[in-house]
């Protein structure tokens, strides 16, 4: 079973309030997350998010939206979270990765590299006090990968959770596919903001878009990345789900047919 999370409401300055949609998986082996949101230290201590970030995103600081709390909150404990995996290390993705301490966190390994070792715009935004005590498990795509309805992918937790790389945001930015059923939902992470975009890349806010431009460590990657998504959608649409991390009124039609 896989839930639809609201894990971060964060209300930027241009205007349009935004989510961080997380998912969490039921397993027979136990809980998985993608994506973890803000964390219960960040909404402790806010000032750690930097006080250029706070006031351009304007975090609501509800400590009942972490992804711990809704865990427990759906009648699990944080330890029945096995496996954390993350489209890529921006603090507002990777921010609950220390509430999970006995979970493993899986990333692309180019992402890792990027937190790691930050160069030109990587620098400032990833905050590594939020995951320095992960418990690490890299990915890379193997060169023998099979393809996922063309394209790229690895096998991340068994069969039925693959990483598909989507850069341009961020240099190891992924997608995370979760098979539900006989269908697929691909968390998209931050590759597109808008669900219009899957249909028409200008079926986005004006400020948005440019938030997407300024924010892509290569742009011109994060725009073939959009449209390679797009022609996903066009083409297996009805056994593929796309949703990104921020449009708020994907989750909510997420969570009112769940």
């Amino acid at each position: 079973m896989i839930r639809h999370l609201n894990c971060a409401t964060l209300r930027p300055v241009y205007g349009t309030k935004i989510v961080a949609h997380c998912l969490l998986v039921e397993r027979p082996e136990g809980l998985l997350l993608v994506d973890s949101g803000l964390g219960t230290a960040d909404l402790a201590d806010p000032k750690r998010l930097g006080r250029v970030w706070r006031s351009w995103m304007r975090p609501a600081l509800d400590p009942a939206g972490t992804a711990a709390a809704q865990v427990v909150a759906l009648g699990h404990d944080v330890g029945d979270v096995t496996d954390v995996v993350l489209t890529h290390l921006d603090l507002d993705h990777a921010g609950g990765v220390a509430d999970f301490p006995h979970a493993r966190v899986h990333v692309y390994d180019a992402e890792l590299e990027a937190a790691l070792h930050p160069r030109g715009k990587e620098h400032g935004r990833y905050l590594p006090v939020q995951w320095s005590e992960a418990d690490w498990v890299t990915h890379r795509v193997p060169d023998d990968a099979e393809p996922w309805f063309g394209m790229d992918a690895v096998p991340t937790v068994g069969d039925d959770v693959l990483m598909v790389p989507l850069p341009g945001h961020s240099r190891g930015h992924v997608g995370v596919a979760v098979r539900d059923g006989e269908r697929w939902v691909l968390h998209a992470g931050d590759a597109f903001y808008a669900a219009g975009e899957l249909t028409d890349h200008t079926d986005c806010p004006r400020r948005l878009r440019a938030m997407q431009r300024i924010l892509a460590v290569d742009d011109a990657q994060r725009v073939a990345t959009a449209d390679r998504l797009r022609t996903l959608v066009a083409d297996h649409g009805d056994e593929v789900e796309v949703v990104c991390s921020h449009d708020r009124t994907q989750l909510e039609s997420a969570t009112a047919d769940a």
